[in-house]
């Protein structure tokens, strides 16, 4: 920490840290997928308030137990086992004796394993060429593959070393693997966010409650006991944007290596969540303005190489530099038995096929049962400290090229936020055919990224309420409410939040 920040508020931050570290390695360790009645139809019509639809049946015989939790994370594992045990990304094949009838065939392979079953799945389609030959068609997980094959690097000397197998060996790879890429950077992350805090913050109110928030009060910590993208993205973020922060700081410019991670760990973080790409045009276009030189040797060349591993493991997938991501809505997602091809029939229902407004969705993904808002009220606070700041950037950006050190200022650093921010959120109100939410998951994880922006915005706001003991009051109540939201599916993160939980128990809303 540097040197002009208090002991005492030292001493708090390693005492949060260790306490939420902890609490995501205990999430990591202590992972069990779990069968919930209230998910399923029970045979006199009802232990549940609100009976699932279409109905669920409960297993006549034990599932095998096991640290994965559902589709999103069973899809990533299953293409980590097939890249180990068996050479490809395929995690499936699926067999038609007549390529001219597709409904006509045979599931073979990880995919087909009860333990790997999974809802985000594509298959090659059949085409002109395959029919009435007896064709075999591949199944490959629908998430991008790079995260997956860096994930199979380390699995692979799981197997090979310590002879450890995936399916035999779960409760031991699993949590490996996630203690590697959830918690371990979990911890550097809040040291780093500690360090950025001591350096913009003015008072140790907002410092204290913005890293507070970071530790307890965010769905980072939700979703540390799963394998998701949304963790490395955000730590990515926060790892890009500490050089630039800490050079604008100290009022000097960031050096050589500082913009080769700048300019590497956006472009990673963007491999992790595609609109991340906004964030890594907005820190570079401000740098090539400001340091043309500085950027284009450095910068650029750290941004190159995350995405040309990401082309390139999806050139390897599937053939084609495009995710299967771009395919949604057509054949590769819509084969027989998908859970996708449901869409726009009489089996269409559920969150995953909702077809409200554009303005409703757009309510809930802010203040609604899935808002950043509604249910991370502490951003309230990031969201006054980030206009209060951006709205002083406009000379900022006309002294940009002649401006010392690296261009940027605090300021300008706020309006970046919130651009991005807008940007992204109006990216989802016009990317999906359904506006889903994301599926069953506790918060509104596609904008799960953007949270160490936010964080760091917490304390310009916090520290002017602090001034009051109404205001600290205020700030409390909304840190307690975010830690609520954050810790309410403490089992599975793969579950609705509270807010949508209460509205469907009262019958106020049912997708």
């Amino acid at each position: 920490m540097p040197s002009d920040g208090s002991d005492l508020r030292r001493s708090a931050y390693l005492l949060l840290t260790a306490a939420a570290v902890a609490i995501a390695a205990a999430k990591v360790v202590g992972a069990e997928g779990v069968l919930e009645p209230s998910r399923y139809t029970a045979p006199a019509g009802g232990y549940s308030a609100v009976p699932p639809d279409p109905p669920r049946v409960w297993p006549v015989t034990r599932p095998e137990p096991t640290p994965m939790f559902g589709s999103n994370d069973k899809s990533r594992w299953a293409t980590v086992r097939a890249l180990v045990e068996e050479g490809t990304y395929a995690v499936g094949t699926r067999s038609f004796p007549d390529g001219g009838n597709p409904k006509a065939y045979r599931d073979e392979g990880i995919i087909a394993d009860p333990g790997y079953k999974s809802t985000d799945v594509v298959l090659r389609p059949l085409d002109e060429a395959d029919r009435g030959k007896a064709v075999r068609k591949e199944f490959y997980s629908s998430k991008p593959p790079l995260f997956a094959t860096l994930l199979a690097g380390e699995y692979w000397v799981l197997n090979k070393v310590l002879g450890w197998n995936i399916d035999r060996d779960r409760w031991l790879v699993v949590p490996t693997i996630l203690l590697t890429v959830n918690v371990v950077p979990f911890a550097v992350y809040l040291v780093l966010l500690g360090r950025l805090l001591d350096l913009t913050g003015k008072g140790d109110f907002g410092r204290l409650l913005a890293f507070t928030a970071a530790c307890f009060g965010t769905f980072l910590t939700t979703f540390a006991g799963t394998l998701n993208n949304h963790l490395p993205a955000a730590f990515c973020v926060l790892f890009a944007a500490y050089p630039l922060l800490r050079a604008v700081a100290e009022g000097r410019d960031m050096t050589p290596r500082g913009y080769l991670g700048c300019g590497f760990f956006a472009a990673f973080a963007a491999t992790f969540d595609l609109p991340a790409a906004a964030f890594l045009a907005a820190l570079g276009l401000p740098l090539l303005v400001a340091r043309p030189r500085e950027t284009l040797l450095f910068f650029v060349p750290g941004a190159v190489p995350p995405l040309l591993a990401l082309v390139a493991c999806n050139v390897l997938a599937l053939g084609r530099v495009l995710p299967a991501y771009g395919e949604f809505g057509g054949p590769w997602y819509n084969f027989d038995g998908s859970h996708w091809s449901k869409l726009g029939t009489p089996l269409g229902k559920g969150i995953d096929f909702n077809d409200e407004p554009t303005t409703v969705y757009a309510l809930h993904l802010l203040l609604g049962h899935h808002g950043w808002f509604g249910l991370t009220p502490v951003f309230l606070l990031g969201l006054a400290g980030l206009v209060m700041l951006g709205i002083r950037s406009a000379p900022d950006v006309r002294k940009l090229r002649k401006a010392k050190g690296t261009g940027w200022t605090p300021a300008l650093f706020a309006a970046m936020t919130l651009v991005v921010s807008a940007v992204v959120f109006c990216f989802y109100l016009t990317r999906t055919k359904s506006y889903n939410y994301g599926g069953f998951t506790s918060g509104p994880r596609w904008l799960f990224w953007l949270i160490p922006l936010w964080l760091l915005a917490v304390p310009a706001a916090a520290d002017r309420l602090a001034r009051s003991a109404g205001g600290r009051l205020l700030c409390a109540v909304l840190l307690g409410v975010s830690v609520l939201s954050a810790f309410y599916p403490a089992a599975n993160p793969w579950r609705h939040p509270w807010l949508l939980q209460l509205l469907e128990y009262t019958g106020t809303l049912r997708y």
